[in-house]
């Protein structure tokens, strides 16, 4: 896997994952901003937007771009969107509607340890042994994140706290499946760039949005006003800028500095922007748990950077 190499190229990727958690946090908000839609109407909302903007950006480049894409790759963007976009988006927004956002925070919080585990299996990766301490900070500081949504009353019945969980731990499946495809698509195939490669992912999405119109419209339940259709259309418009055209393509610049090991950890940027932002929304300082957790994510940040240090780099600093 050619990726890139020295201390510029990991300082770059760093950032562009820096910049891709602070606009994927916001989409923690989208659900509570919009409650009065459902998932599915969210998720139709924002995706269709996404494909319609990913059309127009790319079609000045489409022929170039077509020739070099075969059934394997389409197949692939297909899959990437459903599970990085349309179906996680969906689960994400079940979460946080029906568990709160410290609960999916909490779970979504684990992506980082199950795509470095997934990530140390490449060959020439970083051993597992050595990113141990990076992921027991990051389970650590991703339990203090949602303990206290655990341990307080529930706002809601068991089952609506049930079905909020399941739909956390949906996500996270879907969202590792996701990071580790998309990263290792975005390796092969050399001749597109993260910006056209996030373009693409966008075209498949809204064509899935635009198959999901139907059912949204059977299982739609009362009617909304002006005001509600301008909010969910705001909400729709932020969430499809900041998530989908400036947060993936800063991710996906990101994927092709780092390696996959470390492509995991800076999963943790989303977690903890999601938290500042939910402070904010909240009008709020941070508990001494969350503060903990802000201090054992930052920790497993560092740890994980250390890890992928290479000897010789060290061995210089020191001298």
């Amino acid at each position: 896997m050619d990726r890139g190499s020295g201390s510029g190229s990991t300082l770059a990727g760093i950032l562009y994952g820096a910049g891709a958690g602070a606009l994927w946090g916001l989409v923690f908000l989208g659900p509570e901003l919009a409650r009065g839609f459902s998932p599915l109407e969210l998720t139709i909302g924002r995706y269709l937007l996404f494909g319609l903007i990913s059309a127009m950006l790319i079609a000045p480049r489409w022929r170039k771009l077509a020739p070099g894409l075969d059934r394997q790759a389409w197949i692939g963007l297909t899959w990437l969107a459903v599970a990085g976009n349309t179906l996680y988006y969906i689960l994400l927004s079940t979460a946080v509607q029906k568990g709160g956002i410290a609960m999916t925070s909490l779970v979504v919080g684990f992506v980082p340890i199950a795509v470095t585990i997934v990530g140390s299996r490449a060959f020439g990766a970083v051993p597992l042994g050595r990113l141990a301490p990076s992921l027991l900070l990051c389970a650590a500081g991703a339990i203090c994140i949602g303990w206290q949504a655990i341990a307080l009353p529930a706002s809601g019945s068991v089952g609506t706290q049930l079905v909020g969980l399941l739909a956390a731990i949906g996500a996270l499946v879907s969202w590792t499946a996701y990071a580790v495809g998309n990263s290792r698509w975005l390796a092969r195939l050399r001749h597109i760039s993260a910006h056209e490669w996030n373009l693409l992912i966008g075209l498949t999405t809204g064509a899935q949005s635009l198959l999901l119109i139907p059912l949204a419209l059977m299982l739609a339940e009362g009617r909304h006003g002006a005001a509600d259709w301008a909010r969910f259309a705001a909400v729709s418009i932020a969430v499809c800028l900041a998530g989908s055209i400036f947060g993936n393509a800063f991710w996906n610049r990101m994927n092709r500095l780092l390696p996959l090991t470390l492509v995991g950890q800076m999963i943790l940027f989303e977690t903890l922007f999601a938290l500042i932002y939910g402070f904010l929304w909240e009008n709020r300082l941070p508990t001494a748990l969350e503060m903990a957790a802000f201090a054992l994510l930052v920790l497993s940040l560092l740890s994980c950077i250390a890890a992928h240090r290479k000897p010789g780099a060290r061995l210089s600093e020191a001298g």
